[in-house]
């Protein structure tokens, strides 16, 4: 009997042995495209115009690239230039085909695949790193790891979609001399890479998490998600940007690049432009999770905040689509990127099937070629779209969404829209602009933030990398339209520093939508210096359109200069001050931003309101500013001292206030009229405000009055600077006469 229970016991204990080794194993493709996946898809084809036309636009490019040959060159340039667009080229061409092999059953795409493989496996099992040394930590394939972890990502996924078609010998020659060497070279070889919060670490960690994934390849997959456990970095070790690469008791890892850098609400806290470039890593490998280890429940996570993230994205763009430039942002960056279609997709199809995700996905105009983007595909056929509604938002930053965050007021359909940043640093990519706003009349920007200094892969402008200007002037306080203390920028302009500090939201009120207000304070970029900002945007009668007004207090131990800088776009109409020209131009400083500027015309206020007019985009706008007469009214224009022609030549006016401790900048920015060049006619070309006022401006009360010249209505908007709470009782004597009301504002039409 004994020996009986043996012979039962030992054969059932290798089974569920063997079982719990193989309890992953599943058949390919698994990782983005499903088994049971791409048979939905092949029912599908004919049916579904917009995966239709996408499958068709995809196997022209593919095709094309089959007709010309397989080329992989030795690694020598820099981004823009041919070996590193070729490389770029291929990785993305492999990922394709791996799907056309797997929806159209054709085999000349897996024999391009396999051929493409094993020619980088006999040039990757020699090859050094990159020839050039910019970066810190340099790649094989590209200039750094970076792009590198881009090619994985890809390549994974054609491996996947090829995996069953290639011999189990040629697998594991795939795998020994080029897959595990490359995940081993961005990963354990490159730890200040791959062992750090940012999105290039989310890059590494997904690309060998995938690769992993495909190869069922457990100690990859713990690598990506949670880093290397002894990296021998050093705390406080930085990149090529200035930003940490380990900090103490940093968490590392796929999951930790999740849970830090997003906030609560789903914002990212580099800014959307990075947010956009990470989107792909963060949801195409919570993809795979998802589809091939599922027990990690990915987009549960943080409160399903990578799906939350999209919304967000989208709410961060103009109306036209293009990205606030916050941060280092690229402008014309819009979510009809690659990026946005892979991210909005999944979030479409894992996310509870959001409508309105829909409509951004027409205007996107394709869609990915798996599961989730037939889901989209077949939602809009069904007539399920609907518009996507961007309204005002609130958005917190940091881990936990109590670092600040940004703002954005919108009015209408988007026919004025107001962007406040008070947020964290932002990592190596932040700005020293606490407090900085931009301004947008539908897509048209009104008050521009600059963004970064860089052509992306144009190889003639660095190499496609980021310019010296970058650091020189975009990341300086004084590019941005914000205050900046005795031409120093903010914290010094010291990463150190920033990166310990975070603006606070005083409050945020859009309860009203005629008056939306958004009001934070700033107590560190200026050492006893308080600066405290609130924003409205205002629609009342007898104004064409919404206006702003601005309300900057400062407050100081010390005497200082101040200057308040707004950069417009546009052909300037008027002034109601007068202006000398010099006729040897010089700049406007010698540091900390100041010496790219071009002081071009210099002048004092004749009245107590300054007014700017200008024409852009065949609309009018008048900036009007409460001015003393021991102010300057200065003239800039972005491009001194820059010889390679790197920053655009942007103008700006700064008014400057010296020797003053305590102060308050009020303006107003509004839009009217319009004018074209066709018929030649100008509508409402002026302003119509005849006076702008400060009526009080104690430590506990701020109050500024606007009157209008063609009927003499009078609006005031009243601050509470010391209590934000909505339920406290406020009562102010202005002009013997006494104003009451709750919370931490009142909007107030005079009779």
């Amino acid at each position: 009997m004994k020996m009986f229970k043996n012979t039962v016991v030992i054969p059932f204990f290798i089974c569920v042995l063997f079982m719990s080794f193989n309890s992953h194993a599943q058949e390919h493709p698994k990782l983005i495209l499903t088994t049971e996946g791409v048979q939905k898809i092949r029912a599908e084809l004919g049916n579904v115009p917009l995966f239709d036309a996408t499958l068709a636009m995809v196997k022209a490019e593919v095709d094309a690239e089959i007709v010309l040959g397989i080329d992989t060159p030795i690694p020598k340039d820099f981004s823009g230039g041919y070996t590193h667009s070729r490389h770029k080229l291929n990785f993305q061409t492999l990922q394709k085909a791996g799907v056309l092999y797997q929806i159209l059953e054709d085999e000349k795409y897996a024999v391009y695949i396999k051929d493409m493989l094993f020619q980088y496996e006999a040039m990757y099992k020699d090859l050094p790193v990159h020839p050039q040394t910019r970066s810190y930590a340099r790649g094989k394939l590209f200039w750094q790891c970076l792009n590198d972890s881009n090619w994985l990502v890809y390549v994974s996924q054609a491996y996947d979609c090829v995996y069953d078609y290639l011999s189990k010998k040629e697998r594991k020659q795939l795998e020994k001399n080029l897959f595990r060497p490359f995940a081993d070279f961005i990963s354990i070889d490159n730890p200040q890479f791959y062992n750090r919060v940012h999105n290039h670490s989310t890059w590494g960690n997904a690309a060998v998490g995938m690769i992993g994934l495909v190869m069922d390849d457990d100690d990859l997959i713990q690598r990506a998600l949670y880093g290397i456990e002894d990296d021998g970095l050093p705390v406080g070790a930085k990149d090529n940007d200035g930003g940490f690469i380990k900090t103490e008791g940093q968490e590392v890892g796929f999951l930790a690049n999740v849970d830090e850098p997003f906030s609560p609400d789903g914002y990212y806290t580099e800014g959307p432009y990075y947010q956009r470039y990470a989107m792909y890593p963060f949801l195409i490998f919570a993809e795979a999770l998802h589809n091939v280890r599922p027990e990690y429940k990915i987009f549960a996570h943080k409160d399903s905040v990578l799906l939350k993230s999209v919304n967000v994205l989208v709410n961060l763009s103009d109306a036209d689509g293009d990205f606030f430039p916050l941060n280092d942002g690229q402008k014309g960056m819009s979510y009809k990127s690659p990026d946005v279609v892979t991210a909005l997709d999944i979030a479409y199809h894992y996310g509870g099937h959001n409508p309105q995700l829909l409509s951004i996905a027409k205007e996107q105009g394709r869609v990915l070629l798996d599961d989730s983007g037939l889901a989209v595909a077949i939602g809009i056929r069904d007539g399920k779209a609907e518009s996507f509604q961007k309204k005002s938002i609130n958005l917190s930053d940091g881990t936990n969404g109590d670092q600040g965050g940004v703002g954005i007021l919108r009015y209408g359909d988007e026919e004025m829209t107001l962007v406040y940043k008070y947020a964290a640093q932002g990592l190596s990519h932040g700005h020293y602009d606490k407090l900085s706003f931009s301004l947008y009349e539908k897509g048209t920007e009104i008050l521009q933030d600059y963004g970064l200094a860089r052509f992306v892969n144009i190889e003639q402008k660095g190499g496609g990398n980021y310019l010296k200007e970058n650091k020189t002037w975009a990341k300086q306080t004084i590019a941005h339209n914000t205050l900046v203390q005795n031409e120093t920028s903010h914290f010094g302009g010291k990463y150190e520093v920033g990166s310990k500090h975070h603006s606070e939201l005083y409050f945020f009120d859009t309860s009203n939508p005629e008056v939306q207000v958004v009001s934070a304070k700033e107590i560190n970029a200026y050492p006893g210096t308080e600066m405290h900002r609130t924003l409205a945007l205002i629609k009342a009668d007898n104004f064409e359109k919404p206006y702003l007004l601005d309300i900057l207090k400062v407050e100081s131990n010390t005497e200082n200069q101040y200057d308040l800088p707004f950069y417009f776009k546009g052909q300037i109409m008027k002034t109601n001050f007068d202006v000398t020209a010099p006729t040897t131009l010089t700049t406007f400083g010698s540091d900390n931003g100041y010496q790219h500027l071009w002081l071009e015309a210099i002048g004092a206020p004749k009245e107590e309101n300054t007014k700017l007019s200008w024409l852009e985009n065949g609309h009018f706008y008048t900036l009007s500013t409460a001015t003393t007469n021991k102010d300057e009214l200065n003239f800039v224009r972005i491009g001194a001292n820059d010889p390679d022609f790197n920053l655009r030549r942007d103008a700006g006016l700064v008014v400057r206030r010296k020797k003053s401790k305590n102060t308050t900048f009020v303006s107003i920015l509004e839009s009217h009229g319009h004018y074209s060049p066709v018929s030649e006619f100008s509508v409402n070309s002026n302003s119509i405000i005849s006076k702008l006022e400060i009526m009080i401006d104690t430590k506990a009360y701020t109050a500024a009055l606007i009157q209008t010249k063609s009927t003499g209505d009078k609006l005031m908007l009243i601050l509470a600077n010391e209590d934000s709470a909505s339920d406290i009782e406020h009562v102010l004597k202005i002009n013997e006469k006494d104003y009451s009301w709750k919370g931490p504002y009142a909007f107030i039409k005079i009779k």
